[in-house]
């Protein structure tokens, strides 16, 4: 049996655009020869829909689309399209997420996902009701019968260490290990996160090993507005070996053979993954040229600083969108040095980026004559220092309206966790490229970038190749927002080597504050970023939406309260 995995960019809730997608897949996968064609979950909606399930109109023109694609599909060619099915309406809620087999001119559901999550950025409880049965397949191909176990995404996440998620929760590969079956085939939706690509090896190859059967992952690739799916699709033999991989951050369209007995083959060899570096900005890219062609934005802007963070945001708006569509701004004060002016303007000119420059000394002049008869004084302190930050989103937001264009967000993960950035300032803008990368990470990936390494990545991504990218003194300068004469991050915060590993281990381990001090972390310290971070909850409520790369993103999967003890 050759089975075509279609590893496709849907766009969420294009129900129509999506059935032509799975359609044009179909016939390229009929065209290889493929008996049975797999898209990834929730396929026909593109995942996550979220409350677009809630709309009853769209749960009747799935059904429609679903016809059309099954009179349209190429004839000797079965496919399977992840579905939302309906179950009786007195039952809440009122879906199953489901799989639908199409093929002969006609469709019908063949399994429907049983572990439903409902942590970190999923809440597929709000919307399905569990499946309550293994499924099992059966197909002919190849001149013989095919016993075929299906799940969805989370059915195959059932190792030991992953069961709290479930408790007392059935477990489907068990279930299909009675069965007998001769594939297991995983149709997902899963979104990247840094070392996420091992774990799913891992689990596939022990569920591998537990059924005694080949083992298929096919996943969902694309950005969907904070979410960023990877692909990365493999196969893994009985032994849990791999036997192909799909692209990584790209659409793709991959062949496998399935022989009785085991014996398999790929009409490509399983290559090595990317390194970790390039998975990490490939992803970074995906997701800002999706979120600006899905939400319609044809240009995007952002402040050029200088600085590190308005450095690596410019070098993935410009891979992503293509240098003639990025545009960066510098809005110097009386603050800003020559030094950072300099590096901006080089940095420009290595993407090749149009800048603009627009002074803000004139602007704080007018804001301090204005607020001075309130205050009793012009404005100093922070109050002054944010005042620069609020002028410059200003600008940068007005640009952007009357341009049309998506303006990004600098800002990383540390600022946002201790709450050093400004509402209505640098936290302007419609999309937080870097906003879950901490400081620490942006440094390791310039440094990266910059390297020898990097050159047939950036290649690829349309950068220059040769000679460094980001740039030296950039990379090595000592983080500044510069907002006051020679103001260093340092003042202001501990030194980022020491401050990433506490935030890391309170966001992403949710660990407290005694276990950190017991395991030998300085008490005040662990109270002071500890304190930060909760007071700034109810700026990063009003934050751009953030690219999740990492176990615990601010945003859809970090929900905290804002007044809380």
């Amino acid at each position: 049996m050759r089975l075509a995995l279609a590893q496709l960019n849907p766009l969420v809730g294009d129900l129509e655009g999506n059935g032509r997608r799975i359609l044009a897949a179909a016939e390229r996968a009929r065209a290889g020869g493929a008996d049975l064609m797999l898209t990834p979950e929730l396929s026909l909606w593109g995942y996550p829909p979220r409350d677009l399930l809630l709309r009853p109109a769209l749960i009747q023109r799935q059904e429609r689309v679903l016809e059309s694609l099954a009179a349209a599909c190429p004839g000797g060619l079965a496919v399977l399209v992840g579905v939302a099915e309906q179950v009786d309406g007195r039952r809440q809620p009122g879906l199953h997420n489901a799989l639908a087999l199409v093929e002969r001119g006609s469709w019908r559901i063949v399994c429907r996902k049983r572990l439903l999550p409902s942590y970190d950025v999923f809440d597929e409880r709000r919307y399905f009701l569990p499946g309550d049965a293994p499924a099992v397949l059966e197909l002919e191909a190849g001149g013989r019968p095919w016993r075929l176990g299906l799940t969805i995404c989370e059915d195959l996440w059932v190792e030991e260490n992953l069961r709290s998620r479930w408790p007392d929760a059935v477990d489907p590969i068990a279930d299909l290990a009675a069965s007998r079956i001769d594939l297991l085939l995983n149709l997902s939706a899963s979104p990247f996160g840094r070392g996420k690509g091992e774990v799913r090896q891992a689990l596939a190859a022990r569920a591998a090993a537990r059924l005694g059967a080949p083992v298929v992952y096919l996943n969902q690739v694309g950005g969907n507005d904070d979410l960023v799916f990877d692909g990365a699709s493999f196969v893994v033999d009985g032994d849990g070996r791999p036997q192909l991989r799909l692209a990584c951050a790209a659409e793709d369209l991959g062949f496998w053979d399935a022989a009785p007995g085991g014996a398999t083959s790929a009409t490509t060899p399983a290559a090595a993954p990317p390194d970790p570096w390039e998975q990490l900005l490939r992803v970074l890219v995906l997701g800002v040229r999706d979120y600006a062609a899905k939400c319609g934005f044809q240009r995007a802007l952002l402040g050029l600083s200088g600085g590190i963070d308005s450095a690596l945001v410019a070098v993935i708006a410009t891979a992503a969108l293509g240098p003639e569509r990025v545009e960066g701004l510098r809005l110097p004060s009386p603050f800003s040095s020559s030094g950072s002016l300099d590096d901006a303007d080089a940095l420009a000119g290595r993407l090749g980026l149009r800048t603009a420059t627009l002074p803000i000394s004139p602007l704080m002049e007018t804001f301090a004559a204005a607020l001075t008869p309130e205050l009793g004084a012009p404005p100093r302190g922070v109050t002054e220092e944010n005042l620069q930050s609020r002028i410059r989103g200003t600008l940068l937001m007005a640009v952007a309206n009357e341009k049309g264009g998506l303006l990004l967000s600098t800002g990383n993960k540390s600022e946002l966790a201790v709450g050093y950035c400004t509402l209505y300032g640098d936290m302007n803008g419609g999309l937080a490229v870097i906003g879950d990368l901490y400081k620490t990470t942006i440094s390791g990936l310039c440094d990266w970038l910059d390297g020898a390494a990097s050159g047939p990545c950036r290649s690829a991504l349309g950068l220059p190749w040769h000679g460094e990218l980001i740039g030296a003194t950039i990379r090595t300068k000592p983080p500044s927002a510069e907002l006051r004469p020679d103001q260093r991050d340092s003042d202001s915060l501990p030194d980022y080597a020491v401050l990433d590993p506490l935030l890391k281990a309170c966001i992403e381990e949710m660990r407290t504050p005694e276990e950190l001090v017991s395991e030998g972390a300085d008490r005040e310290l662990v109270a002071r970023v500890a304190g930060l971070l909760r007071r700034a909850e109810f700026k990063r409520r009003q934050a751009a939406p953030v690219l999740k790369v990492s176990d615990r993103a601010f945003g859809s999967g970090w929900r905290m309260p804002i007044a809380s003890a």
